[in-house]
């Protein structure tokens, strides 16, 4: 999550739905947001490497502000009892949905960071892929592949990564140039057909735009097919003589 939210932001919107809301909930938030701190590097003690600290204290933020917004105080639960269970659910909610590793992949990950650990305890230095793999009794390239399949996808933002030569970004269609070229030759066949005169304009649109064949279109203007095909190039020659200058 590359936008960081302040509560204050999501209260503004959160009022934009609901103007009714009054001011109470404002004070809800700022006397416990340190609930929301406090939660955040507790959960994130046990998925450190799932998700960053300030990624769950913005999303702790958020849940924390509907929770103000939606208590009612019926002397059930205090306010921090009520927002610890919706700051943690939806913590633990959004954890959920980003998990993007099974457990056994979670599981090898864990085991080849112990390997990794004990080993290079031994070595005094880094270890090597190939020592890793006689570590962990795998060959070199079984290793490989497990160790790659341990890690979940890699997020980076856009503004990182983008590039106007990446393939990864290429629009597959017209761009700003060839659309104005396409919307400038449609232009001129509409020019050129609106000179020619009414039969050979409604031949040529019979023809191209109703899909009618020579037959179709004779019957249909009391003509012969034979006569239909002599007006059709005729008109087709003076559209293309008006188009000559749209030639590569």
């Amino acid at each position: 999550m590359d936008a960081r939210l302040t509560f204050d932001t999501v209260d503004k919107l959160a009022r934009l739905r609901n103007p009714s809301v009054p001011a109470e909930p404002n004070e809800l938030v700022r006397s416990h947001i340190g609930l929301v701190r406090r939660l955040a590097w507790h959960v994130h003690s046990r998925v450190s490497s799932a998700i960053e600290v300030e990624d769950l204290i913005q999303i702790g933020t958020v849940s924390l502000i509907e929770a103000a917004h939606s208590f009612e105080d019926r002397g059930e639960a205090s306010f921090a009892t009520y927002a610890t269970i919706r700051v943690r659910g939806g913590m633990i909610d959004a954890l959920r949905k980003s998990a993007t590793m099974v457990r056994s992949a979670m599981r090898r990950r864990r085991e080849f960071g112990q390997a990794r650990a004990s080993l290079e305890g031994l070595l005094g230095r880094p270890a090597s892929d190939a020592e890793m793999a006689a570590r962990v009794d795998l060959s070199l390239e079984a290793y490989r592949a497990a160790a790659f399949s341990t890690h979940g996808p890699r997020l980076e933002s856009i503004d990182d990564v983008y590039s106007d030569n990446s393939a990864s970004f290429a629009d597959e269609g017209p761009d700003a140039f060839d659309s104005l070229a396409h919307q400038g030759l449609k232009r001129a066949v509409s020019t050129a057909i609106a000179t020619l005169p009414p039969r050979e304009a409604l031949i040529l649109q019979l023809y191209f735009v109703e899909e009618m064949n020579l037959e179709e279109i004779g019957a249909t203007l009391e003509i012969g097919a034979a006569r239909v095909c002599q007006i059709k190039k005729a008109a087709l020659a003076k559209v293309r003589s008006a188009l000559s200058g749209w030639r590569e």
